[in-house]
Parts: structure tokens; sequence; C-alpha cells
């Protein structure tokens, strides 16, 4: 009768093991380790590890299979299909540029395992209706929308753009158009450029000749610290520069304060936000890696722990995506709820925000329930 009791209970245990004990769930994860957004990539890399560290801490293991796609499509897409086909996870976060996840986006159905892209912000992505693909992130017309209204008071008249050629650059600069049309802006020049050139001057010249009120910018971080530094050479001075995101938010390119103060930029995150374990999270990125967390970093995070958590209760990618679809959480990125609206599929609908750099430190200064300082309008060197 003793033995007959243990057997019960060996198999009652091994039915329903305690979550410390469980068996890690397989996530895999998509990123820019190398190549032209390597330097955002590390943030990306840096906010999952900080994600499995915490997890861990609270009994959920994850088997986390890293996978590098330089930022190439093709490689994202070779890496998702190894992922879900060789690798047996049951759910991936990324990539991180517009041009792979929207690849990788597009193959996410016919594999039947969820996509959670964490940062990449063009609009089709989450507009195509693919039932597997979740965006934590605000979309492309979320950036140009929240810097405009930043700047609106202020009465501008003219926008110039200037801004990669990729899918990212493209996207928001169509959304950031249709905004500026809406505040009755003027476009007073447009010019797109490849990345990786040694020099944007004779762009930013035809911008400086046009005399604009804003700037609109897209670049990744390496562009980014170059046209601005080529735009003070040549004196372009608007009333204000307007940085999309990437990389007018990095580390990097604040510490260049010669050529990045009072500079404008969208952002997903900042450390000074009221959601919470925002400031906590800041804290404790700084200690591990000594410097200041882009919002890649938060975003990666959050992705993360979202996709695990979820994971690690479901056990397999159709559960899995049938969660995501119902569940809703709060953390470092406020609320999110992957919903259905104008357009989008499984998007959360997450508020942006603008901030300032001033004396080489990042401040928020838009909207008004999170900021700290004020707005600093016109721009002046």
């Amino acid at each position: 009768m003793k033995k007959k009791f243990i057997s019960i209970i060996v198999a009652v245990i091994l039915a329903f093991p305690l979550s410390g004990h469980a068996a890690p769930v397989k996530i895999g994860f998509i990123n820019s380790i190398t190549g032209k957004e390597a330097q955002i990539g590390e943030n990306l890399t840096n906010g999952a590890a900080m994600a499995i560290e915490d997890l861990k801490a609270k009994g959920i293991q994850v088997d986390l299979i890293k996978e590098d796609d330089g930022g190439d499509p093709k490689n994202a897409l070779a890496a998702y299909e190894k992922l879900v086909t060789r690798d047996g996870v049951i759910g991936v976060v990324g990539p991180y540029t517009s041009g792979s996840a929207n690849v990788v986006a597009s193959r996410a159905d016919q594999y039947q395992v969820p996509l959670l892209v964490p940062a990449a912000a063009k609009e089709e992505i989450t507009m195509k209706g693919y039932k597997n693909v979740f965006r934590l992130n605000a979309p492309a017309n979320v950036y140009s929308s929240v810097l405009m209204k930043a700047v609106a008071a202020y009465k501008p008249k003219t926008i110039a753009y200037i801004y990669a050629a990729t899918d990212f650059g493209v996207s928001t600069v169509k959304t950031a158009q249709e905004n500026a049309a809406k505040m009755g802006l003027k476009e007073v020049a447009n010019e797109k450029y490849q990345q990786g050139q040694p020099d944007y001057r004779p762009s930013l010249s035809k911008v400086k000749a046009a005399n604009p009120d804003l700037v609109f910018l897209v670049s990744y971080d390496a562009d980014a610290i170059l046209l601005m530094r080529q735009a003070k050479e040549i004196g372009l001075t608007p009333k204000a520069f307007l940085g999309a995101g990437a990389g007018y938010t990095t580390a990097q390119f604040a510490q260049q304060t010669e050529i990045s103060n009072l500079v404008l930029s969208a952002t997903q995150w900042t450390d000074d936000v009221n959601w919470t374990g925002a400031a906590n999270f800041a804290r404790r990125y700084k200690e591990k890696y000594s410097k200041v967390p882009s919002y890649h970093a938060a975003c990666a995070y959050e992705a993360i722990r979202i996709m695990s958590e979820t994971a690690f209760t479901t056990r397999s990618a159709a559960k899995l995506r049938a969660s995501l679809k119902a569940g809703s959480w709060n953390g470092i990125m406020g609320p999110v709820k992957f919903a259905d609206y104008n357009g989008f599929t499984n998007q959360n609908n997450h508020s942006m925000l603008v901030q300032q750099i001033i004396s080489g430190q990042y401040e928020t200064v838009y909207p008004a329930q999170f900021s700290k300082k004020k707005l600093i309008y016109p721009f002046t060197r």
C-alpha cells in the first residue's frame, strides 16, 4: 500500500512539475549582432540577457537560441527557418531592422510559430493580417506624429527630410509627410541617401538652401553622428532637428555633445517614465554595462519577458499564439496588449515619447505627463 501511495505521488509530480523544475522553454532571438546596426544590436542583446536573468530568478527557465542576421533580411529569414525547423523553438523574438522583420513576418503564418517584433517600425509588418506576428513597439507613423505634436505650439511653417533609403527610413518619412500635411507644413526639401556614405554635405547643402524650420531625420547610429557633424560644418541651423528614434537615441550619439545638443528624438522608452520597473531597469543596466540603455534595450527586455513567460506556461506554438493574442501585461514599457485597430493586427498601441539632448543627457520633454524638462526651441549651437 505504501509503495502504491509513493508511486501515485511520483506520478503526480511528473505530470505537474513545480515551475522551478520544469524543462526549459525554447525561444529564438534574431538580432543584428554584427553589421551596420551592431551598436544598436548590442543594446538589444543586453536587454535580452537581463530578461533571461530575471526570468531565471523567478523559476522560469529559458533556452534562448540566438541568431545574428547582420541586418540582412536574407540572413534573418534563414535564421527564422533554422530556429523553427531545426532548433524546435515555439516562439521567436526579433529581428531588429524593419527590412529583416518584414521579410520574416511574411513567413510566420506558414510555419505557425509566433514572432514578437521588439523594435522594428515599418507599418506594413503588422498590417498584413498575419495571425502569428505580434509587435511590441509603436510603428513608424507614431514617430513622426509625436515629434510634430511636440513642436506644434511653436508654429513651424516648413519642413525638410533627410533619411536612409531603408524600409524604416522610407516608411517613417511617408507617414511624416502625411502628418506634416495635416499640420499645414510645407515640404521644402527631400533628400534620401544610401547608408554608409562618407559625405552627406551635398544633401545637407540642399536642405540648408531651402531654409526649413524643421529638419526631420531618419538614420541608424553611424550615419546619425556623421550627418549631424557635417550639418554643423556647413552651418545648417533649423529651428529644430527631429530625429526619428534609432541612431538619435543612443548613448554614443548623446556623447557627441558638440553636435547632438538640443536635438529632439522620438523614443519608445525613457528611464524617467513612470512605467512599472522602468527606473529600476535603467539603474541595473547602467551598473551592469556602464552605459545608459537605449529604448532598444528596454524593448528587447520586455519582448523576451512576455514571450518567455507566456511560452513557459503554454508549451506549444499554437497555445502561445492564442495566449499572446488574449493576454495583457504591464512592465517597463507600460501597458501591453496586442490588439487589432486602424488596419493593424496584433499591434501594441504603445505611447511614444520625445526626448531632447541637453548638455549630453537625454531629457524627456513630451508629453507633459512624462516630462521633467521643458522643450528648448528654437535650436541654437
